[in-house]
């Protein structure tokens, strides 16, 4: 990588960066690669990256049918956590936390991690109930976590209404001191530039028609850049998966639907932690740029539309109103959708498939900013290999068959 120095810097500024070293280059495809990886979000970027650094493999291409970055990871709340009940949930989850911790200095490249911590509200009782059990679950798996009183939530967060008598009254709350947030789109760039400075291909306005096959086994993929050949083919399309799979002749257990967020007009810092509310269904946090950061429930029917919709933000703004009085006053600065994967058990697909050389990335739902550095990991290691590891074993499409599912509802049911 180049080192400018202040003059090179105003000399470049000077003819609108001409001369300017790309972070990343914009090749033509190859005819072949010994992998595809369809989607260039922050899961396929990730992919491509350990399968490269740590693999080796390094003929590879990620075919992006818009821009980098451009879908679900450019259009999420960038929240992080791990705090899952089921095993295998926390495993995956808690690797990429853990991941995220050392990313910037990994890729060279400010992702902007900020680890300031995590609440999930307990408003009912049941709700004080499963978190307690939660918070249980999360230490004996090694992960930091705990239960904290009234008295502790206003600390840490002193805009909230803790008042008695409100309709949804503070009883408590799950602490994860170690979540946080990262920058979703710097997330994408470092991963990005670290795949493509040890080989990667990354393909932009690139949209894949078709899957070839003979018999059982891929052969590889038609674009609107022409066939590519491929000895492997990764399908990692989150919002769009069931369309990308039915080209390769496989149906998804998936559904799509969209996923709605706005940011606030910005103001003086008031909240520096992410506060998620799963009994009004809605969740806050506050970007550097002082934005208020809301987001609540995926919608109700299948869609794959990529818009905010007044109806369902005035939704979850009516619902956070009264916990955090201090929104009713701030105007609305934009607002934006994403279509997500949902399985029927509200946990991923990490798996091959029954078409050799085909393997399938998805179905993270709500929940898949915060899994790009682990997800990538472990699918790497499953493409490389063809066997999945450890973490990504549990999370194969044979489950559904075996019925031995991964029940997140209750974790997944607000978006985060």
């Amino acid at each position: 990588m180049k080192k400018y120095s202040i003059f090179s810097l105003a000399r470049n500024a000077g003819n609108y960066h001409k001369d300017w070293e790309r972070a990343w280059r914009s090749p033509d495809p190859k005819k072949e690669y010994d992998v595809v990886i369809i989607g260039a979000g922050g899961h396929g970027l990730a992919t491509a990256y350990h399968l490269a650094s740590k693999h080796n493999v390094t003929n590879v291409a990620v075919i992006e049918k818009g821009w980098l970055g451009g879908g679900n990871t450019g259009r999420n709340t960038t929240i992080i956590r791990s705090n899952y009940l089921q095993d295998p949930s926390m495993a995956m989850y808690e690797l990429s936390r853990s991941l995220y911790e050392d990313l910037s200095q990994e890729l060279n490249y400010n992702i902007m991690f900020s680890p300031r911590g995590l609440l999930m509200l307990c408003q009912t009782e049941h709700e004080l109930r499963a978190m307690k059990r939660t918070s249980h679950a999360n230490r004996l798996a090694g992960i930091e976590a705990e239960m904290i009183d009234p008295a502790r939530v206003k600390e840490l967060v002193p805009i909230i209404n803790d008042s008695d008598d409100c309709r949804y009254p503070i009883l408590g709350a799950y602490y994860q001191p170690r979540g946080g947030t990262a920058r979703h789109d710097a997330v994408a760039w470092g991963y990005a530039r670290a795949s493509d400075a040890r080989g990667v291909d990354i393909i932009q306005q690139c949209e894949v028609t078709g899957i070839t096959r003979e018999g059982s086994k891929v052969t590889g993929l038609d674009t609107t850049k022409g066939h590519i050949k491929a000895k492997k083919i990764a399908v990692v399309t989150a919002g769009n998966t069931s369309l990308v799979m039915q080209m390769a002749g496989v149906s998804m257990p998936i559904e799509s639907v969209c996923l709605q967020a706005l940011v606030s007009e910005p103001i003086k810092p008031v909240i520096d932690v992410v506060v998620m509310a799963n009994t009004v269904h809605g969740y806050m946090s506050q970007s550097d740029k002082g934005e208020l950061v809301i987001g609540g429930g995926a919608d109700s029917y299948n869609n794959y539309s990529q818009r905010g919709s007044f109806p369902a933000l005035e939704h979850t703004v009516t619902a956070l109103v009264e916990t955090f009085p201090i929104i009713s006053r701030l105007r609305m600065l934009r607002m934006w959708g994403g279509i997500v994967d949902m399985t029927g058990d509200r946990s991923p697909i990490i798996s091959k498939t029954d078409v050799d050389g085909l393997y399938v990335n998805c179905g993270w739902g709500t929940g898949g900013f915060k899994a790009i550095p682990g997800s990538g990991y472990v699918f790497a290691d499953l493409i490389a290999r063809d066997q999945p590891g450890d973490i990504a074993g549990a999370f194969g499409l044979d489950r559904f068959k075996q019925g031995r599912t991964i029940d997140e509802s209750v974790a997944a049911a607000v978006a985060h």
